[in-house]
Protein backbone atom coordinates (compact mmCIF):
# COMPACT_ATOMS: atom_id res chain seq x y z
CA UNK A 1 0.00 0.00 0.00
CA UNK A 2 0.83 3.92 -0.71
CA UNK A 3 2.44 5.75 2.28
CA UNK A 4 -0.62 8.39 2.68
CA UNK A 5 -3.23 6.37 3.43
CA UNK A 6 -3.09 6.11 6.76
CA UNK A 7 -3.66 2.57 7.48
CA UNK A 8 -6.71 2.51 5.05
CA UNK A 9 -7.34 0.19 2.31
CA UNK A 10 -6.56 2.53 -0.76
CA UNK A 11 -4.58 -0.10 -3.24
CA UNK A 12 -7.85 -1.70 -4.63
CA UNK A 13 -11.14 0.53 -5.14
CA UNK A 14 -14.33 -0.62 -3.35
CA UNK A 15 -17.01 -2.61 -4.84
CA UNK A 16 -19.77 -0.20 -5.69
CA UNK A 17 -22.61 -0.64 -3.71
CA UNK A 18 -26.50 0.26 -2.77
CA UNK A 19 -28.19 0.24 0.36
CA UNK A 20 -31.53 1.38 0.86
CA UNK A 21 -31.11 2.45 4.70
CA UNK A 22 -29.27 5.61 2.85
CA UNK A 23 -32.23 6.60 1.30
CA UNK A 24 -33.58 9.90 2.98
CA UNK A 25 -37.26 8.40 2.42
CA UNK A 26 -35.44 5.89 4.60
CA UNK A 27 -34.19 8.04 7.18
CA UNK A 28 -37.11 10.13 7.31
CA UNK A 29 -39.91 7.42 7.67
CA UNK A 30 -37.92 5.86 10.37
CA UNK A 31 -37.67 8.84 12.16
CA UNK A 32 -41.39 9.00 11.90
CA UNK A 33 -42.09 5.62 13.19
CA UNK A 34 -40.13 6.25 16.42
CA UNK A 35 -42.68 9.38 16.52
CA UNK A 36 -40.11 12.35 15.89
CA UNK A 37 -41.15 15.05 13.52
CA UNK A 38 -38.76 14.55 10.36
CA UNK A 39 -41.17 15.33 7.26
CA UNK A 40 -40.91 12.75 3.97
CA UNK A 41 -39.28 14.59 1.14
CA UNK A 42 -42.12 16.45 -1.28
CA UNK A 43 -41.91 15.87 -4.70
CA UNK A 44 -40.30 19.28 -5.32
CA UNK A 45 -38.28 19.81 -2.64
CA UNK A 46 -34.56 20.77 -3.07
CA UNK A 47 -32.81 18.19 -0.66
CA UNK A 48 -29.44 18.34 0.20
CA UNK A 49 -28.03 15.21 0.35
CA UNK A 50 -24.20 14.74 2.01
CA UNK A 51 -22.65 11.17 1.76
CA UNK A 52 -19.53 10.75 3.80
CA UNK A 53 -17.12 7.76 2.40
CA UNK A 54 -19.21 7.37 -1.21
CA UNK A 55 -16.48 4.78 -2.13
CA UNK A 56 -16.90 4.85 -5.66
CA UNK A 57 -19.98 6.84 -5.08
CA UNK A 58 -22.74 4.44 -6.61
CA UNK A 59 -25.42 4.95 -4.23
CA UNK A 60 -25.09 8.86 -4.17
CA UNK A 61 -25.62 8.32 -8.07
CA UNK A 62 -28.26 6.70 -7.38
CA UNK A 63 -29.74 9.59 -5.15
CA UNK A 64 -29.19 12.56 -8.16
CA UNK A 65 -30.48 10.47 -11.00
CA UNK A 66 -33.28 9.25 -9.46
CA UNK A 67 -33.98 13.27 -7.97
CA UNK A 68 -32.74 15.59 -10.49
CA UNK A 69 -34.13 19.07 -8.52
CA UNK A 70 -31.54 17.56 -5.39
CA UNK A 71 -27.93 18.55 -4.41
CA UNK A 72 -25.84 15.20 -3.62
CA UNK A 73 -22.26 15.92 -2.63
CA UNK A 74 -20.03 12.67 -1.96
CA UNK A 75 -16.67 12.58 0.01
CA UNK A 76 -14.17 10.28 -0.39
CA UNK A 77 -10.16 9.37 1.04
CA UNK A 78 -9.70 7.46 -1.78
CA UNK A 79 -8.48 9.84 -5.05
CA UNK A 80 -9.10 6.52 -7.25
CA UNK A 81 -12.30 6.33 -6.14
CA UNK A 82 -13.09 10.30 -6.81
CA UNK A 83 -11.51 10.15 -10.27
CA UNK A 84 -13.98 6.94 -11.21
CA UNK A 85 -17.23 8.17 -9.70
CA UNK A 86 -16.96 11.29 -11.94
CA UNK A 87 -16.28 9.85 -14.84
CA UNK A 88 -19.08 7.37 -14.46
CA UNK A 89 -21.38 10.15 -13.35
CA UNK A 90 -20.13 12.56 -16.41
CA UNK A 91 -21.34 9.25 -18.71
CA UNK A 92 -24.43 9.52 -17.11
CA UNK A 93 -24.80 13.30 -17.71
CA UNK A 94 -25.33 13.82 -14.01
CA UNK A 95 -25.45 17.36 -13.31
CA UNK A 96 -26.75 17.57 -9.75
CA UNK A 97 -23.51 15.30 -8.11
CA UNK A 98 -20.70 16.75 -6.61
CA UNK A 99 -17.62 14.50 -6.24
CA UNK A 100 -14.51 15.86 -3.16
CA UNK A 101 -11.67 14.21 -2.51
CA UNK A 102 -10.37 14.94 0.98
CA UNK A 103 -9.28 13.72 4.28
CA UNK A 104 -12.27 13.47 6.74
CA UNK A 105 -10.29 14.26 9.88
CA UNK A 106 -9.34 17.98 8.44
CA UNK A 107 -11.96 18.41 5.83
CA UNK A 108 -14.24 20.28 8.70
CA UNK A 109 -10.94 22.60 8.45
CA UNK A 110 -10.30 22.52 5.10
CA UNK A 111 -11.46 25.62 2.41
CA UNK A 112 -13.29 23.02 0.38
CA UNK A 113 -15.29 22.65 2.87
CA UNK A 114 -16.74 25.53 2.35
CA UNK A 115 -18.16 24.37 -0.90
CA UNK A 116 -20.38 21.85 1.17
CA UNK A 117 -24.35 23.14 1.77
CA UNK A 118 -25.73 22.88 4.66
CA UNK A 119 -27.37 18.98 4.61
CA UNK A 120 -30.70 17.98 5.00
CA UNK A 121 -29.40 14.31 5.41
CA UNK A 122 -26.31 12.75 5.81
CA UNK A 123 -25.30 9.29 5.53
CA UNK A 124 -22.05 7.09 6.31
CA UNK A 125 -22.27 3.63 5.26
CA UNK A 126 -19.11 1.45 7.46
CA UNK A 127 -17.11 4.26 7.60
CA UNK A 128 -16.79 5.07 11.40
CA UNK A 129 -15.70 1.60 12.08
CA UNK A 130 -13.11 1.27 9.80
CA UNK A 131 -11.40 5.06 10.64
CA UNK A 132 -9.05 6.26 13.70
CA UNK A 133 -10.26 8.12 16.35
CA UNK A 134 -8.82 11.55 14.59
CA UNK A 135 -10.81 10.67 11.69
CA UNK A 136 -14.24 9.89 13.72
CA UNK A 137 -13.45 13.66 15.32
CA UNK A 138 -13.08 14.92 12.05
CA UNK A 139 -16.48 13.61 11.19
CA UNK A 140 -17.60 15.13 14.28
CA UNK A 141 -16.72 18.47 13.43
CA UNK A 142 -17.86 18.31 9.98
CA UNK A 143 -21.01 16.92 10.69
CA UNK A 144 -21.29 20.03 13.80
CA UNK A 145 -20.88 22.90 11.09
CA UNK A 146 -22.57 21.15 7.91
CA UNK A 147 -26.36 19.06 9.30
CA UNK A 148 -29.05 22.26 8.76
CA UNK A 149 -31.17 22.15 12.52
CA UNK A 150 -33.66 19.74 12.11
CA UNK A 151 -31.00 17.65 9.71
CA UNK A 152 -30.91 13.71 9.98
CA UNK A 153 -27.93 11.56 9.97
CA UNK A 154 -27.97 7.49 8.85
CA UNK A 155 -24.28 5.90 9.98
CA UNK A 156 -23.70 2.39 9.62
CA UNK A 157 -20.67 0.16 11.95
CA UNK A 158 -19.60 -2.80 12.72
CA UNK A 159 -21.32 -3.45 16.72
CA UNK A 160 -20.46 -4.79 19.31
CA UNK A 161 -21.31 -7.05 21.75
CA UNK A 162 -21.94 -8.79 18.49
CA UNK A 163 -19.03 -8.75 16.52
CA UNK A 164 -16.91 -9.45 19.82
CA UNK A 165 -17.16 -13.26 19.80
CA UNK A 166 -15.45 -12.63 15.58
CA UNK A 167 -12.27 -9.90 17.05
CA UNK A 168 -10.28 -12.67 16.87
CA UNK A 169 -11.19 -13.95 13.68
CA UNK A 170 -10.33 -10.57 11.85
CA UNK A 171 -7.49 -10.15 13.67
CA UNK A 172 -6.13 -13.42 12.63
CA UNK A 173 -7.25 -12.82 8.70
CA UNK A 174 -5.71 -9.35 8.70
CA UNK A 175 -2.07 -10.36 10.23
CA UNK A 176 -2.07 -13.68 8.23
CA UNK A 177 -2.64 -11.47 5.45
CA UNK A 178 -0.06 -8.93 5.86
CA UNK A 179 2.46 -11.49 5.95
CA UNK A 180 1.34 -13.64 3.06
CA UNK A 181 0.87 -11.11 0.41
CA UNK A 182 1.29 -7.37 -0.68
CA UNK A 183 -1.85 -6.14 -2.12
CA UNK A 184 -4.65 -5.80 -0.03
CA UNK A 185 -7.03 -8.27 -2.13
CA UNK A 186 -4.32 -10.44 -2.08
CA UNK A 187 -3.89 -10.10 1.71
CA UNK A 188 -7.53 -10.68 2.32
CA UNK A 189 -8.07 -14.14 0.31
CA UNK A 190 -5.04 -15.29 2.12
CA UNK A 191 -5.70 -14.20 5.19
CA UNK A 192 -9.54 -15.65 4.67
CA UNK A 193 -7.67 -19.15 3.77
CA UNK A 194 -5.39 -19.50 6.90
CA UNK A 195 -8.80 -18.64 8.96
CA UNK A 196 -11.07 -21.28 6.92
CA UNK A 197 -8.19 -23.68 7.57
CA UNK A 198 -7.87 -23.28 11.07
CA UNK A 199 -11.89 -23.70 11.46
CA UNK A 200 -10.79 -27.31 9.73
CA UNK A 201 -8.30 -28.10 12.21
CA UNK A 202 -10.57 -27.22 14.91
CA UNK A 203 -9.56 -23.82 16.72
CA UNK A 204 -11.12 -23.54 19.81
CA UNK A 205 -12.33 -19.83 19.29
CA UNK A 206 -13.34 -19.95 16.09
CA UNK A 207 -15.09 -23.57 16.44
CA UNK A 208 -16.83 -21.68 19.83
CA UNK A 209 -18.30 -19.07 18.11
CA UNK A 210 -21.45 -19.46 15.70
CA UNK A 211 -21.26 -15.82 14.51
CA UNK A 212 -17.67 -16.51 13.54
CA UNK A 213 -18.50 -20.01 11.96
CA UNK A 214 -21.43 -18.00 9.97
CA UNK A 215 -19.20 -14.99 8.63
CA UNK A 216 -16.58 -17.60 7.51
CA UNK A 217 -19.61 -19.33 5.69
CA UNK A 218 -20.93 -16.49 3.47
CA UNK A 219 -17.02 -15.15 3.05
CA UNK A 220 -16.35 -18.28 0.27
CA UNK A 221 -18.26 -16.00 -2.10
CA UNK A 222 -17.42 -12.43 -1.40
CA UNK A 223 -15.59 -10.19 -3.52
CA UNK A 224 -11.93 -9.55 -2.80
CA UNK A 225 -12.30 -6.36 -2.74
CA UNK A 226 -14.88 -6.04 -0.39
CA UNK A 227 -12.69 -8.70 1.95
CA UNK A 228 -9.81 -6.41 1.70
CA UNK A 229 -12.40 -3.33 2.45
CA UNK A 230 -14.14 -4.84 6.01
CA UNK A 231 -11.03 -6.81 7.16
CA UNK A 232 -7.79 -4.69 6.17
CA UNK A 233 -7.89 -1.39 7.47
CA UNK A 234 -5.78 -1.17 10.40
CA UNK A 235 -7.86 0.66 12.58
CA UNK A 236 -11.20 -1.69 12.05
CA UNK A 237 -12.59 -1.35 15.63
CA UNK A 238 -16.72 -2.10 16.23
CA UNK A 239 -18.40 0.28 17.80
CA UNK A 240 -20.52 -0.07 21.19
CA UNK A 241 -23.78 2.19 20.07
CA UNK A 242 -23.84 3.99 23.29
CA UNK A 243 -20.02 5.41 22.71
CA UNK A 244 -21.34 6.21 18.46
CA UNK A 245 -24.29 8.43 20.30
CA UNK A 246 -21.56 10.03 22.66
CA UNK A 247 -19.29 10.96 20.08
CA UNK A 248 -22.16 12.33 18.10
CA UNK A 249 -23.76 14.61 20.67
CA UNK A 250 -20.66 16.94 20.07
CA UNK A 251 -22.17 17.54 16.72
CA UNK A 252 -26.06 18.19 18.81
CA UNK A 253 -27.22 14.75 17.06
CA UNK A 254 -29.80 13.11 19.03
CA UNK A 255 -30.48 9.33 18.42
CA UNK A 256 -33.79 8.38 17.10
CA UNK A 257 -34.13 4.47 15.82
CA UNK A 258 -32.88 2.48 13.49
CA UNK A 259 -33.51 2.77 9.37
CA UNK A 260 -33.65 -1.12 9.41
CA UNK A 261 -37.51 -0.35 10.35
CA UNK A 262 -38.45 -3.66 11.82
CA UNK A 263 -35.31 -2.49 14.42
CA UNK A 264 -37.73 0.10 15.68
CA UNK A 265 -40.38 -2.77 17.03
CA UNK A 266 -39.48 -4.21 20.37
CA UNK A 267 -41.97 -7.02 20.11
CA UNK A 268 -40.28 -8.13 16.77
CA UNK A 269 -36.84 -7.99 18.57
CA UNK A 270 -37.43 -9.19 21.74
CA UNK A 271 -39.23 -11.55 23.70
CA UNK A 272 -41.33 -10.58 26.44
CA UNK A 273 -38.84 -11.83 29.33
CA UNK A 274 -35.90 -9.43 27.15
CA UNK A 275 -39.05 -6.49 26.97
CA UNK A 276 -39.64 -6.97 30.74
CA UNK A 277 -35.82 -6.02 31.20
CA UNK A 278 -35.16 -3.62 28.63
CA UNK A 279 -38.86 -1.76 29.95
CA UNK A 280 -36.99 -1.16 33.09
CA UNK A 281 -35.12 1.70 31.64
CA UNK A 282 -36.25 4.98 30.26
CA UNK A 283 -33.17 5.77 28.64
CA UNK A 284 -33.08 4.66 25.12
CA UNK A 285 -29.65 4.07 24.79
CA UNK A 286 -29.58 1.78 27.79
CA UNK A 287 -32.21 0.21 25.91
CA UNK A 288 -30.48 -0.54 23.04
CA UNK A 289 -27.65 -2.24 24.88
CA UNK A 290 -30.05 -4.83 26.43
CA UNK A 291 -31.45 -5.19 22.60
CA UNK A 292 -27.77 -5.27 21.87
CA UNK A 293 -27.24 -8.03 24.26
CA UNK A 294 -30.44 -10.44 22.97
CA UNK A 295 -29.79 -9.81 19.10
CA UNK A 296 -26.89 -11.16 16.74
CA UNK A 297 -27.03 -7.56 15.13
CA UNK A 298 -23.21 -6.80 14.08
CA UNK A 299 -24.10 -4.03 11.92
CA UNK A 300 -26.00 -1.14 13.15
CA UNK A 301 -27.89 1.35 11.18
CA UNK A 302 -28.64 4.16 13.18
CA UNK A 303 -30.71 7.35 12.61
CA UNK A 304 -29.61 10.56 14.69
CA UNK A 305 -31.53 13.82 13.97
CA UNK A 306 -29.95 17.88 15.04
CA UNK A 307 -32.75 19.02 17.13
CA UNK A 308 -35.31 15.77 17.54
CA UNK A 309 -39.27 16.68 17.89
CA UNK A 310 -41.19 14.38 19.33
CA UNK A 311 -44.61 14.07 18.51
CA UNK A 312 -48.24 12.41 20.20
CA UNK A 313 -49.16 9.15 18.43
CA UNK A 314 -52.12 10.53 17.11
CA UNK A 315 -49.69 13.22 14.56
CA UNK A 316 -47.19 10.52 13.80
CA UNK A 317 -50.17 8.27 13.06
CA UNK A 318 -51.93 11.02 10.42
CA UNK A 319 -48.20 11.78 8.94
CA UNK A 320 -47.82 8.10 8.06
CA UNK A 321 -51.36 7.55 6.72
CA UNK A 322 -50.37 9.73 3.95
CA UNK A 323 -46.91 7.68 3.10
CA UNK A 324 -47.43 6.16 -0.59
CA UNK A 325 -45.79 2.78 -1.02
CA UNK A 326 -45.42 0.49 -3.75
CA UNK A 327 -44.85 -3.23 -3.93
CA UNK A 328 -41.47 -4.89 -4.32
CA UNK A 329 -42.62 -8.27 -4.36
CA UNK A 330 -45.33 -10.40 -6.85
CA UNK A 331 -48.51 -10.82 -4.59
CA UNK A 332 -48.17 -14.60 -4.57
CA UNK A 333 -44.96 -14.10 -3.09
CA UNK A 334 -46.70 -12.89 0.54
CA UNK A 335 -44.55 -15.31 3.22
CA UNK A 336 -47.09 -16.48 5.89
CA UNK A 337 -45.20 -15.71 8.53
CA UNK A 338 -41.25 -14.43 8.47
CA UNK A 339 -38.52 -15.04 11.16
CA UNK A 340 -37.55 -11.97 13.44
CA UNK A 341 -35.38 -12.08 16.38
CA UNK A 342 -38.36 -12.74 18.73
CA UNK A 343 -40.02 -15.39 16.79
CA UNK A 344 -42.07 -15.61 14.07
CA UNK A 345 -44.16 -12.78 12.82
CA UNK A 346 -47.51 -13.48 11.10
CA UNK A 347 -48.91 -11.87 8.06
CA UNK A 348 -52.48 -12.21 8.57
CA UNK A 349 -53.75 -13.02 5.26
CA UNK A 350 -57.60 -11.36 6.24
CA UNK A 351 -55.31 -8.06 6.64
CA UNK A 352 -52.49 -7.98 4.72
CA UNK A 353 -53.98 -9.94 1.57
CA UNK A 354 -56.29 -6.91 0.16
CA UNK A 355 -53.64 -4.95 0.52
CA UNK A 356 -51.23 -6.51 -1.20
CA UNK A 357 -53.85 -6.92 -4.01
CA UNK A 358 -54.54 -3.15 -4.19
CA UNK A 359 -50.39 -2.35 -3.95
CA UNK A 360 -50.00 -4.44 -6.86
CA UNK A 361 -51.70 -2.18 -9.20
CA UNK A 362 -49.56 1.21 -8.50
CA UNK A 363 -48.54 3.43 -5.98
CA UNK A 364 -51.21 3.49 -3.14
CA UNK A 365 -51.42 5.85 0.35
CA UNK A 366 -51.42 3.84 3.08
CA UNK A 367 -54.49 5.53 4.44
CA UNK A 368 -56.50 4.30 1.60
CA UNK A 369 -55.01 1.03 1.20
CA UNK A 370 -55.81 0.52 5.24
CA UNK A 371 -59.58 2.30 4.30
CA UNK A 372 -60.07 -1.04 1.87
CA UNK A 373 -63.49 -2.51 2.65
CA UNK A 374 -61.86 -6.19 2.39
CA UNK A 375 -59.35 -5.36 5.22
CA UNK A 376 -60.09 -7.26 8.21
CA UNK A 377 -58.47 -6.19 11.56
CA UNK A 378 -56.84 -2.92 13.01
CA UNK A 379 -57.39 0.01 10.48
CA UNK A 380 -55.48 2.45 12.83
CA UNK A 381 -51.65 1.46 12.68
CA UNK A 382 -49.90 2.67 9.61
CA UNK A 383 -46.30 2.33 11.70
CA UNK A 384 -47.20 -1.75 11.75
CA UNK A 385 -48.10 -2.12 8.22
CA UNK A 386 -45.05 0.17 6.59
CA UNK A 387 -42.78 -1.53 9.00
CA UNK A 388 -43.45 -4.83 8.05
CA UNK A 389 -43.81 -4.08 4.34
CA UNK A 390 -41.05 -1.91 4.06
CA UNK A 391 -38.88 -3.47 6.85
CA UNK A 392 -39.19 -6.51 5.50
CA UNK A 393 -38.68 -5.49 1.99
CA UNK A 394 -41.50 -6.35 0.56
CA UNK A 395 -42.78 -2.73 -0.41
CA UNK A 396 -40.92 0.93 -0.34
CA UNK A 397 -41.82 4.01 -0.35
CA UNK A 398 -42.67 6.29 -3.31
CA UNK A 399 -42.21 10.22 -3.75
CA UNK A 400 -43.55 11.20 -7.29
CA UNK A 401 -46.82 8.40 -7.56
CA UNK A 402 -47.48 9.59 -10.82
CA UNK A 403 -44.11 10.56 -12.15
CA UNK A 404 -43.17 9.08 -15.59
CA UNK A 405 -39.52 7.36 -15.88
CA UNK A 406 -37.14 10.49 -15.64
CA UNK A 407 -34.94 10.46 -18.78
CA UNK A 408 -31.81 11.10 -15.63
CA UNK A 409 -32.69 7.70 -14.61
CA UNK A 410 -33.19 5.77 -17.60
CA UNK A 411 -29.81 7.19 -18.54
CA UNK A 412 -28.07 6.36 -15.34
CA UNK A 413 -29.59 2.75 -15.12
CA UNK A 414 -28.32 2.12 -18.86
CA UNK A 415 -24.34 3.55 -17.96
CA UNK A 416 -24.53 1.32 -14.63
CA UNK A 417 -25.41 -1.66 -16.35
CA UNK A 418 -23.02 -1.60 -18.94
CA UNK A 419 -20.52 -0.82 -16.00
CA UNK A 420 -21.27 -3.32 -13.31
CA UNK A 421 -21.89 -6.32 -15.84
CA UNK A 422 -17.97 -5.58 -16.57
CA UNK A 423 -16.95 -5.66 -12.68
CA UNK A 424 -19.56 -7.58 -10.71
CA UNK A 425 -21.63 -11.05 -10.65
CA UNK A 426 -24.82 -10.63 -12.50
CA UNK A 427 -26.88 -12.05 -9.32
CA UNK A 428 -25.48 -8.82 -7.49
CA UNK A 429 -28.29 -6.85 -5.64
CA UNK A 430 -27.51 -3.32 -7.02
CA UNK A 431 -30.31 -0.58 -7.22
CA UNK A 432 -31.89 0.78 -10.12
CA UNK A 433 -32.69 5.05 -9.74
CA UNK A 434 -35.82 5.62 -10.06
CA UNK A 435 -37.60 9.53 -10.38
CA UNK A 436 -41.10 7.89 -9.24
CA UNK A 437 -39.70 6.09 -5.80
CA UNK A 438 -37.61 9.16 -5.39
CA UNK A 439 -34.61 6.44 -4.51
CA UNK A 440 -33.04 3.04 -5.47
CA UNK A 441 -35.32 0.09 -6.51
CA UNK A 442 -33.81 -3.31 -6.11
CA UNK A 443 -32.24 -4.76 -9.07
CA UNK A 444 -29.63 -6.83 -9.96
CA UNK A 445 -27.11 -6.23 -12.16
CA UNK A 446 -29.05 -9.02 -14.73
CA UNK A 447 -32.02 -6.85 -14.29
CA UNK A 448 -30.32 -3.68 -15.17
CA UNK A 449 -28.62 -5.62 -18.42
CA UNK A 450 -32.56 -7.06 -18.77
CA UNK A 451 -34.10 -3.41 -18.54
CA UNK A 452 -31.69 -1.97 -21.49
CA UNK A 453 -32.27 -5.17 -23.88
CA UNK A 454 -36.02 -4.08 -23.34
CA UNK A 455 -35.04 -0.72 -24.48
CA UNK A 456 -33.61 -1.98 -27.62
CA UNK A 457 -37.42 -4.16 -27.87
CA UNK A 458 -34.91 -7.51 -27.44
CA UNK A 459 -37.42 -9.89 -25.21
CA UNK A 460 -36.44 -13.35 -26.68
CA UNK A 461 -34.92 -15.17 -23.98
CA UNK A 462 -32.72 -16.91 -26.40
CA UNK A 463 -31.37 -14.26 -27.55
CA UNK A 464 -30.56 -12.66 -24.26
CA UNK A 465 -28.69 -16.16 -23.52
CA UNK A 466 -26.72 -15.99 -26.18
CA UNK A 467 -25.70 -12.18 -24.64
CA UNK A 468 -24.52 -12.82 -21.32
CA UNK A 469 -22.35 -15.98 -22.98
CA UNK A 470 -22.41 -18.35 -19.76
CA UNK A 471 -20.17 -21.06 -19.04
CA UNK A 472 -20.89 -24.58 -20.88
CA UNK A 473 -23.42 -26.00 -18.33
CA UNK A 474 -24.86 -23.16 -16.87
CA UNK A 475 -27.25 -22.03 -19.59
CA UNK A 476 -30.35 -23.54 -18.03
CA UNK A 477 -29.97 -21.41 -14.73
CA UNK A 478 -28.67 -18.54 -16.97
CA UNK A 479 -32.15 -19.14 -18.95
CA UNK A 480 -34.29 -19.48 -15.53
CA UNK A 481 -32.74 -16.50 -13.83
CA UNK A 482 -33.82 -14.32 -17.50
CA UNK A 483 -37.00 -15.98 -16.80
CA UNK A 484 -37.75 -14.63 -13.99
CA UNK A 485 -36.07 -11.31 -14.27
CA UNK A 486 -38.68 -10.86 -17.39
CA UNK A 487 -41.60 -12.05 -15.78
CA UNK A 488 -41.31 -11.32 -11.52
CA UNK A 489 -38.76 -8.46 -11.75
CA UNK A 490 -39.92 -6.26 -14.57
CA UNK A 491 -43.41 -5.78 -13.80
CA UNK A 492 -42.27 -4.58 -10.33
CA UNK A 493 -39.33 -2.26 -11.80
CA UNK A 494 -42.08 -0.81 -14.66
CA UNK A 495 -44.53 0.13 -11.73
CA UNK A 496 -41.52 2.05 -9.77
CA UNK A 497 -41.34 3.74 -12.88
CA UNK A 498 -38.25 2.65 -14.07
CA UNK A 499 -38.77 1.86 -17.16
Amino acid sequence: MSGWNGGYVTDISYTAGWYPTQSPMMMALACQLCSVAVPMPRPEDPIRLLELGCGQGFGAMVQAASNPNWQVTAVDFNPAHIAAAREWAAEAGLTNITFIEADLATLAEDPASRDIPEADFVTLHGVWSWVPKSVQDGIVRLLRDKVRSGGTVHISYNALPAWGPAMGMQRLLREAGRRLAWRSDRQGDQGLAVVQALLAADARQLQRSPFAKALLNGLHAAPSSYLAHEYMNEHWQPCFMADVAAGLSDAKLEWVGSSQLTENFPSLTLTDAQRAVADKFEDPVMRELVKDMCLDRSLRHDVFVRGARRVDNATRDAALMDVTIGLNIHPDELPATVDVPAGQAEFNAAFYRPIIEAANAGPARTGDLLNLPEVEGRRDNPAELLGMLIGLNLAYPVLRPGADPHPAAMRFNLVSARRLARSESLNRVVGAASGRTGAGVQASVLDLLVLDRLREGETDIEDLVRLISPAPGDAQQVRDALNHSLHRRMPILHRAGVY
